[in-house]
């Protein structure tokens, strides 16, 4: 059996650094900060590092909504594509 790809990107480490680095990169951008002015960054960074971990074929324990469900209220207020210049630029640079 081949290893997932969880595991060829390095596992939770890899998942965990990047998602910290793609939101200290979001909160620095002014044009999708104002986003997350009122959340805990700490539970939405332990959230999106589950569902990172779930879709890489890692352990399961991703128990939140579907991608477009969870962005509908985000993108009510006017979230773009703009978010995807972070993640894209932490992805390839890890």
């Amino acid at each position: 059996m081949t290893a997932a790809l969880f595991e060829k990107l390095g596992g939770e480490a890899a998942v965990d650094t990047a998602v910290d680095i793609f939101y200290r990169k979001v909160l620095a951008d002014d044009r999708i900060s104002h986003f997350f002015d009122d959340i805990d960054m700490e539970i939405q960074a332990t959230k999106q590092k589950a569902f990172l971990t779930m879709a890489f074929g890692g352990p399961n324990h991703y128990t939140g909504k579907d991608m477009r469900e969870g962005h509908a209220h985000l993108r009510a207020r006017g979230l773009d594509d703009a978010m995807s210049t972070p993640w894209w630029k932490t992805l390839r640079r890890h």
